[in-house]
């Protein structure tokens, strides 16, 4: 079963973490989710491998957050639908293998 990591090119976190994978020789699937934005069942599975609530995957010091989403008191449902529409708000990178996900962050 090889490793999904849901990858940002231009985030240093997602880097490091897409060369660790890579130094580790385990088989893993890159998915730039910029450009292939995850499903909403998909986001749903995320949060629930994840063991959080979807307000927790997002983003808040992105600009888009602030500007549109800042003031808000979104349901999980109404997260997961403005994360899917605007996956800058997506935290990363994320990586999943099986039913476990993390976050790789320090």
């Amino acid at each position: 079963m090889s490793i999904k990591i849901y990858h940002n090119n231009s985030c240093s976190k997602s880097r490091i973490a897409l060369a660790e994978l890579t130094k580790s020789g385990e088989d893993f699937e890159i998915i730039n989710y910029l450009e292939n934005v995850p499903s909403v069942e998909e986001l749903k599975a995320i949060v629930q491998k994840l063991g959080i609530r979807p307000f927790q995957l997002v983003r808040t010091t992105e600009k888009i957050y602030k500007e549109k989403f800042g003031n808000l008191n979104l349901s999980d449902e109404e997260w997961i639908k403005a994360m899917h529409e605007n996956p800058i708000l997506i935290q990363r990178p994320i990586l999943v293998k099986g039913d476990v996900a993390v976050i790789g962050r320090s």
